[in-house]
């Protein structure tokens, strides 16, 4: 049997969404995708990731500024292992190690980018701090002071002070997702201030910390989203603003700089396009993004050893406002957050562009799909 986990907004996004949801296809039509229903009571949560080794699935529920972990529970259920742990306003991505000791949650809403300890089970670990804090609280009776949440690491100011968005407002930080890079550092994006940001995960004593290495500075306005991680150890960022993808690598010295750029679509148009996820092949020689506005998917083919990327198609989603997308087993899974379906797309493997579409599933509001291991 097909299965995914369906990240959702809830009423709190203005979203349907009950909880993390099953989508499933029986084995004599596994590309014939239904909507199962939900598996957990959850707000709003809005991305998913899956432990390297236990059967464990963690969530950014994004309305509640917190990330919980789920056991998987039977073939397909989820229960909730432990409680949530406090992150910050508009967690939307989390990203969990190789190793599966933590895990890395971006938070659109205040710009903060946390580490999070995970323990042996698959259980999140709360700040040791913080709880210190609460249970002095308990005993003392004394009102409890808000604390920073654990491994939450300081951004570095505006690289454009003083200019403004599109609409006039001042500039803000929005951290919005995180990939793990091969040399054991961490990028993160920052939507707001148009930056990729290089860390290190603190040993030792700080096991919990996020040490700033340096910053990449790219232009002004292009509102850096997410990223893939190519095999060659370039590292690829789709620009929600300006509708393009930024090719990134290491230097000798380890400092990482752009080396190229492209548009996703020579007909995006800026402004009314906001390009979301950004997803490889198995292969990695092709990229696909979906531009949110026009409701397509923009298809790229990865050139030289993964340095540059050309665009060679544009295709419909088959959904409205496509939120998130996955290639599974030669396919590409479109989750439409406003059409409240999710598309299933035939790739053609050659050539690498989106084909017909396959098949059409209802599921309220879906904003991740995840494979069900």
């Amino acid at each position: 049997m097909t299965r995914f986990w369906l990240g959702g907004y809830g009423p709190a996004m203005d979203g349907s969404a009950d909880g993390i949801g099953l989508l499933a296809g029986d084995e004599s039509a596994p590309t014939a995708l239904e909507y199962r229903g939900a598996v957990t009571q959850t707000s709003s949560p809005s991305w998913l990731a899956q432990h390297p080794s236990l059967d464990v699935v963690y969530a950014a529920l994004e309305a509640d500024a917190g990330v919980q972990a789920f056991a998987r529970s039977g073939e397909s259920a989820l229960r909730p292992l432990g409680e949530p742990v406090a992150a910050g306003d508009g967690v939307c991505h989390v990203a969990v190690s190789s190793t599966g000791s933590f895990l890395i949650a971006s938070c659109y809403g205040d710009g903060r980018v946390v580490r999070i300890g995970i323990d042996a089970q698959g259980q999140l670990v709360p700040d040791a701090v913080n709880k210190a804090a609460e249970l002095r609280a308990a005993l003392l009776g004394e009102p409890l002071e808000e604390t920073a949440p654990a491994g939450v690491a300081a951004a570095a100011s505006d690289p454009y002070s003083g200019e403004l968005t599109a609409t006039g407002d001042a500039r803000s930080s929005h951290a919005h997702s995180a990939a793990f890079l091969a040399d054991g550092r961490i990028a993160t994006t920052d939507l707001g201030f148009d930056l990729v940001r290089i860390w290190r995960a603190s040993t030792g004593s700080a096991a919990h910390g996020l040490t700033l290495d340096h910053e990449v500075v790219l232009p002004v306005g292009t509102g850096p989203r997410h990223m893939v991680v190519h095999p060659s150890g370039h590292l690829h960022v789709v620009t929600e603003y300006s509708c393009e993808v930024f090719t990134l690598a290491a230097g000798r010295d380890g400092t990482w700089a752009v080396v190229s750029s492209v548009l996703t679509s020579p007909i995006a148009e800026i402004g009314v396009d906001f390009p979301a996820e950004l997803a490889r092949t198995r292969d990695s020689q092709f990229l696909y993004t979906a531009l949110r506005g026009s409701n397509t998917i923009a298809a790229l083919r990865v050139r030289g050893g993964g340095e540059a990327l050309e665009s060679i198609a544009l295709a419909d989603s088959g959904v409205d406002w496509p939120r998130h997308h996955l290639v599974h087993e030669g396919k590409l899974l479109v989750a439409g957050q406003r059409s409240d379906t999710v598309a299933l797309i035939d790739l053609d493997e050659r050539t690498g562009a989106p084909l017909d579409i396959r098949h059409i599933a209802q599921a309220p509001a879906p904003t991740h799909i995840l494979p069900v291991r």
